[in-house]
């Protein structure tokens, strides 16, 4: 699932609007990778956007 356990940040919905102006549903999916953090003081496995990882909202686990 596209979803980032830190902020929440999930999948979007829009509309893709072609050169001749027809239209379709499309999605936009949060760039998430799985990494090992820091959560209470154990290490476990989460899933976390490319912001927050950038950001230093994730503590790395090592």
């Amino acid at each position: 699932m596209a979803k980032c356990d830190i902020c929440g940040k999930s999948v979007s919905f829009g509309i893709k609007v072609s050169h001749s102006h027809r239209r379709s549903n499309r999605m936009w999916k949060p760039n998430v990778k799985k990494l090992k953090a820091v959560v209470n003081g154990t290490p476990c496995r989460v899933s976390a956007c490319t912001r927050c990882m950038r950001s230093n909202k994730v503590s790395r686990a090592v």
